[in-house]
This record gives structure tokens, C-alpha cells and sequence, in this order.
């Protein structure tokens, strides 16, 4: 049976959903202009007239946000938060990112923000078939980050239980004793869980989980098959962040839903001048989408996510729902470039999670590029179960046959001798990543 958070929205006629998209985007941009201090200054200053922004066509009129314009336009470089777009009496809570980029991008949400954010959760869980009744353990950081906020918030609307861990590492007695049916959390940080369970004598695939929540990071299909295989659970994807993504992954896993009612996502190409075609990788650029009337505390439109993504389809998902759906997306900041041809981390963790490879390792592992623009070599260092057994010939062929398969350039490049594949297999905890604080760096270019 398939259940829905709002059967009317989220099961909207294509040509209907594009109506009403098109109609809040004329609204938002419209309070854009009336509300927020930066978007009103560069109407003015660019000749641009609000009301001549009729369709999503049209945003591209309009300027592509960065994190680093978020920035030059809250203190210490200005006197006042200028994306703020409503007075500070409607603003119920103020956030940061983690700035792991830089300095952290301020952000102010009203209580309607809070509402449509938990909505966007609300429907991701039920998609996965969570509901009343559900006891889940988040394992996101509460905080000025807004995931597991809104996850906790949206959990009430559904009448499901959540335990508010915050961290992976919570004692094993969490699940023995409450018996909880899902976890939110990273695919390693699930993975670690099973492998403390195991040493403390509880089978994952023996315990009262009866699905998890992969986010947080991005993850290759490979690690997320093996997730799947140690808790013999299924693991759904979601995407969401500050800037209020919010995409989920529903039990059909064919692509990520995007609630296009709540949120326009567009991909760009990589100057970030056109739209891509259907079916190519481009940037994800998302604007807010208000409903005619609304508010909110903090307004974007065309921000540049620094991510990338495919849209999988417009068609009609087979659980019944007409938004579009994406690819898992891929941080834009974890690609690197060798002579002239990219792969993103997510490939390595690819490369490493072959199946037969997962007999002799944990799944933990790092990658350090190093070279010059003449010649370059990627070094893989893997965590073995066991150092003795594990069998490195066996991972090295199926990580570099896996790893090349689909990228000529960088197959051609292997084969003349100008990219060279490195690896290295340590005992447990043997990773430099291990000893540096903070969400490990798995792919690091030291060129």
C-alpha cells in the first residue's frame, strides 16, 4: 500500500505542478524584490523589473547566488544580514552552516519555515513508509544545523518516536532496550555501528531496525548495497541542507524526489550561463519557493549549491508521485581534475566496495592525489578486517578494472604511463583520518 504526506500535492498533474510552480515563482520573486535588502538592490541597480519574471525560463535573468556572496553580505563585511528578508520580530531561530568552507553562512527561519522544512521530511519519511508508531534514532548533530531539528519536528507531524542521539556512537543499549525501527545517519557511521553491535555480541540483521536513512554525504550504490547486506535492512537516500533541500529517496529507489511544489532546483552547465539538457550532469541552482501569501526569513533565489546532479525523469514515479527525481547527488568540491578528465570521491569509495573486495575490508579507506600537471598518481589506503588475509591483489584488480571502466580519458592516461594507481592496506584504525578531528576528508588532491 502507498502512503502519502499530502496525496494532492505530491500525486499533482505534470502540467498542473508546472502552473503552480510558475505561479510562486512570480510570487517569490516578487517578495524578493519587497523584502530582502540584497535582491532589492540588484533590481534596482540592474534595471531589472520584478514583474517580468514570469517562469522558471525567466530565472536565468536573475543573478546565480554563491556561499561566498551569502557571506559578503552579512557582518563583519556589512552592517546587516542583507538575504534576511523578513523584520526580526517574524524570526523564530537562527542558524549557521558548519563552515567548513569558510565562514559560516548566517540564516533566519520563521515559524513557517520550520513548518514547510519539517513538511519536506514529512513526506521523504512516509515515501520510505515510516509512520505512526515508528521509533527512530537521528544521528544527525542538533545544534544551529537544521537537519535533525526538522527530521525531529517533521517525526511529530507523522506521529512516529525519535530518539535524539545526535551521534552514531550512542551505547549499544539504545537499540537492546528501546527498539528502535530505523536510524538516521552516514553510511560509515551505520557501518561502525553494526561492526561495535557485532563485538558486543548483537547481529544487526537480528535487531528491531527494519530500514535506515542514508544523508550527509554523498555515497557510491556499492557501499550502499553492503549496508544493506550487514543490517539486511533497505537504506533510502535523502538530501538536505540549511538552504532547505530536502529531497528524499522513496522505497521504489528510482532517484530522489524534489518537492517542486516548495522548492525549484535547476541545473546549470558549468560556467554557470545555460541550463543542461535532460538526462546531463549540471550544477544544482535552487530558488525558495513561496506559496502566494507566504513568508520567510531567509530568501534565495538561484543559489548555487556547489553540487552536482542528473534528473532522472519528470514521468511519474511508480509509488505514484509526478515530482521530478535526481541522481544522489555528487559535492562539487570533492572532484578533482587529471589532465583534464574528473572523477569524483565517490568513484573511489565505488572502486573500494566491490563486493568481493568487502570479504577482507571495512569499508574505511582514503585517497590522496599527488603529482603535477605532467603526471599524476592516486594513492588508495584501505582498513582491512584482518591485514594477514585480506586478499590485496583481488582488491587492487577489481578497485582499478571497477575505477577506469568508465573514464577513457583517464584509462588512456593509465595505460601511457602519465596516471599511476597506488595502494596501501593498514590494520584497524590505521588511516590517517583517524587522528585529524572532524568529518573525515576522504579524497585529499596534494598536488
Amino acid at each position: 500500500m502507498v502512503s502519502y504526506f499530502r496525496e494532492d500535492i505530491e500525486t499533482l498533474p505534470r502540467n498542473e505542478l508546472d502552473g503552480l510552480v510558475d505561479e510562486r515563482i512570480r510570487y517569490t520573486v516578487k517578495y524578493a524584490y519587497e523584502n530582502s535588502p540584497y535582491y532589492r538592490k540588484w533590481f534596482d541597480k540592474n534595471g531589472v523589473k520584478y514583474y517580468d519574471v514570469h517562469n522558471h525560463e525567466d530565472l536565468r535573468e536573475l543573478p546565480i547566488i554563491s556561499g561566498s556572496v551569502i557571506r559578503e553580505n552579512q557582518p563583519p563585511e556589512t552592517n546587516d544580514f542583507e538575504f534576511k528578508s523578513t523584520s526580526w520580530d517574524n524570526v523564530f531561530t537562527i542558524h549557521e552552516t558548519s563552515g567548513t568552507s569558510g565562514v559560516p553562512k548566517s540564516f533566519f527561519l520563521t515559524w513557517d519555515d520550520w513548518k514547510t522544512y519539517a513538511e519536506k521530511y514529512a513526506r521523504a519519511f512516509v515515501s520510505q513508509n515510516f509512520g505512526a508508531g515508528d521509533k527512530v534514532v537521528v544521528c544527525a548533530s542538533y545544534g544551529m544545523n537544521v537537519g535533525a531539528n526538522t527530521m525531529t519536528l517533521a517525526a511529530q507531524k507523522i506521529g512516529m518516536t525519535i530518539v535524539p542521539e545526535g551521534r552514531c556512537t550512542f551505547p549499544v543499549r539504545i537499540i537492546k532496550n528501546y527498539k528502535p525501527t530505523g536510524i538516521v545517519g552516514s553510511v560509515f557511521k551505520l557501518l561502525r555501528l553494526a561492526r561495535r553491535m557485532e563485538s558486543e555480541g548483537m547481529n544487526p540483521k537480528d535487531s528491531s531496525i527494519k530500514r535506515l536513512i542514508a544523508g550527509g554525504e554523498s555515497f557510491s550504490e556499492e557501499s550502499r548495497t553492503y549496508l544493506e547486506e550487514v543490517w539486511n535492512v533497505p537504506v533510502y537516500n535523502t538530501y538536505g541542507s540549511t538552504e532547505g533541500t530536502m529531497c528524499g529517496e522513496c522505497v521504489k529507489k528510482a532517484g530522489l524526489h524534489v518537492p517542486e511544489d516548495l522548492l525549484h532546483l535547476d541545473l546549470y552547465d558549468p560556467t554557470l550561463e545555460n541550463f543542461v539538457k535532460e538526462g546531463e550532469c549540471g550544477r544544482i541552482v535552487l530558488t525558495t519557493l513561496l506559496p502566494v501569501g507566504g513568508k520567510t526569513g531567509n530568501l534565495l533565489i538561484n543559489y548555487d549549491t556547489d553540487d552536482t546532479t542528473v534528473i532522472v525523469t519528470r514521468d511519474k514515479c511508480k509509488c505514484g508521485r509526478t515530482h521530478l527525481r535526481i541522481l544522489n547527488p555528487q559535492r562539487e568540491s570533492e572532484t578533482v581534475w587529471v589532465g583534464g578528465f574528473p572523477f569524483n570521491r565517490v568513484d573511489v569509495e565505488q572502486g573500494v566496495f566491490q563486493r568481493d573486495n568487502m570479504d577482507g575490508l571495512t569499508g574505511e579507506y582514503e585517497a590522496f592525489l599527488y603529482g603535477d600537471a605532467d603526471e599524476s598518481t592516486l594513492k588508495v589506503r584501505m582498513e582491512c578486517k584482518d591485514h594477514k588475509s585480506c586478499d590485496k591483489d583481488l582488491v587492487e584488480n577489481n578497485f582499478i578494472k571497477t575505477f577506469l571502466k568508465y573514464k577513457p580519458g583517464l584509462q588512456q592516461a593509465y595505460i601511457d604511463g602519465t596516471f599511476h594507481m597506488m595502494f596501501d592496506f593498514t590494520e584497524s584504525e590505521g588511516l590517517e583520518f583517524y587522528r585529524i578531528k572532524g568529518r573525515p576528508k576522504r579524497l585529499v588532491d596534494r598536488r
